[in-house]
């Protein structure tokens, strides 16, 4: 996975870096590095995040649940 792929599953699934790292328990630092290039995306991250993305981008969110507020 690329640094760019990395940013746009992301951003698909509207996660921060910092969330990211939450999710997967570890330090920032390690998600920034994948993110600049610094450090190679490990293949089953990559993978997760590619099922996560199309998962994502397949479901939309539910539409017409919301009341107009007066």
């Amino acid at each position: 996975m690329t640094p760019e792929r990395f940013a746009e599953t992301l951003a698909s699934l509207r996660w921060t870096q910092r969330g990211l790292a939450t999710v997967l328990d570890c330090d920032d630092r390690l998600v920034r590095r994948w993110a600049a290039g610094g450090a190679e995306i490990p293949a089953s991250v990559a993978a997760w995040l590619e099922t996560l993305a199309q998962a994502h981008d397949a479901i939309p969110p539910p539409q017409g649940w919301k009341r107009r507020q007066i």
